[in-house]
């Protein structure tokens, strides 16, 4: 069989003569031009077919689909993060300074405990983008000896960013109003703080312009010794300067945070020295003490303060308005309930 006679064994093509002693032209088994011209395209499509096929030999069937992270990163934010998520609402930026040791990670990882827990008073938990960093930072309060607790709840903060802060994210509920508040918090190292005072090094702190408060956190157990008292008033006044002369003169809302409520309760005395110290530098302050961990839990439980220190950072709720005031009528005014009754 050749390629324009269905007969089997005719070499019409070759020989130019019919196997059956026919003419070429009028046979039956002659295949037309149009068939010939269809076979064709079939085989040369086929053998395309084949060829693409060749060319893909070994080569997976299925493109890899992206992967894409089931859920948004839960570490600290960095600025950009942060500037975005301000974009969105209202983000209450606290600024938190203090010396090393001072106790600024222990009040962050006991206000995680005490929200994770729903035992914050007056608050309950909304949303955090940043629960991975607030658990490294509270592992160390879970992780006890045999029933002892260990001798540091927290280990001292080391970023591995040293050019900017990591802010953790808390969003919260404020039970008497149904306020909602997100808070951004900076974990520093104190080695900031006395780099701030000692240098004027503020290239890092350039965010607590953008501050709502800024909390000056300090060691209650050195401010009732005798002997180092002075020299932590006197850097607290030179704290509220430098800020002062960052702010341009602008007084920034200054906290004092005082730790360990649990074993010393800043007297009168101090907390009047203190006020004196920051009015000489142009600055006021609020103090509150607290103790993100008790030594003493029967007299001073853990967590204590934390919720007045919130409540004092986003401002208290303010008082409704009476809707319809009620007033007592009195003999000497006139009354016009039956003016014209009569008439």
């Amino acid at each position: 069989m050749s390629g324009s006679c269905r007969f089997d064994g005719c070499t019409v093509d070759e020989t130019g003569v019919c196997a059956l002693e026919r003419d070429p032209s009028t046979c039956g088994n002659r295949v037309t031009n149009e068939q010939a011209g269809a076979t064709l395209a079939d085989v040369q499509q086929d053998d395309e077919v084949s060829s693409q096929s060749g060319d893909r030999l070994g080569a997976p069937v299925l493109d890899q689909p992206e992967r894409a992270s089931a859920f948004p990163s839960s570490r600290t934010l960095g600025l950009e993060a942060l500037n975005a998520l301000m974009g969105t609402r209202y983000v209450n930026v606290v600024g938190i300074l203090g010396d090393p040791e001072s106790g600024k990670t222990a009040c962050l990882a006991s206000l995680y405990l005490l929200i994770s827990h729903a035992k914050l008073e007056g608050w309950s938990f909304a949303d955090s983008r940043s629960l991975a960093a607030f658990e490294e930072i509270a592992r160390g309060a879970r992780d006890w000896n045999d029933g002892q607790a260990p001798e540091q709840m927290t280990v001292h903060t080391e970023l591995a960013d040293d050019h900017g802060p990591g802010f953790l994210h808390l969003r919260l509920v404020r039970l008497s109003d149904g306020r909602r508040f997100d808070l951004a918090l900076p974990d520093m190292p104190g080695e900031w703080t006395q780099a701030l005072v000692s240098s004027a090094q503020t290239e890092r702190l350039d965010f607590l312009k953008s501050a709502e408060a800024i909390w000056i956190v300090l060691d209650g157990r050195s401010l009732a010794d005798i002997e180092k008292r002075h020299g932590v008033v006197a850097r607290v006044g030179q704290l509220a300067g430098r800020l002062n002369t960052m702010m341009d003169g602008r007084a920034p809302r200054l906290m004092i945070v005082v730790t360990h409520r649990d074993l010393h309760v800043l007297s009168d005395n101090m907390a009047d020295r203190l006020k004196v110290e920051l009015a000489r530098r142009g600055a006021e302050a609020e103090i509150v003490g607290i103790a993100p961990f008790s030594d003493y839990p029967d007299n001073i439980q853990a967590g204590f303060g934390l919720a007045e220190l919130i409540n004092l950072t986003v401002g208290k709720p303010p008082d409704r308005p009476i809707f319809w005031r009620s007033t007592e009528s009195t003999e000497t005014n006139r009354a016009y309930l039956s003016y014209r009754r009569d008439r």
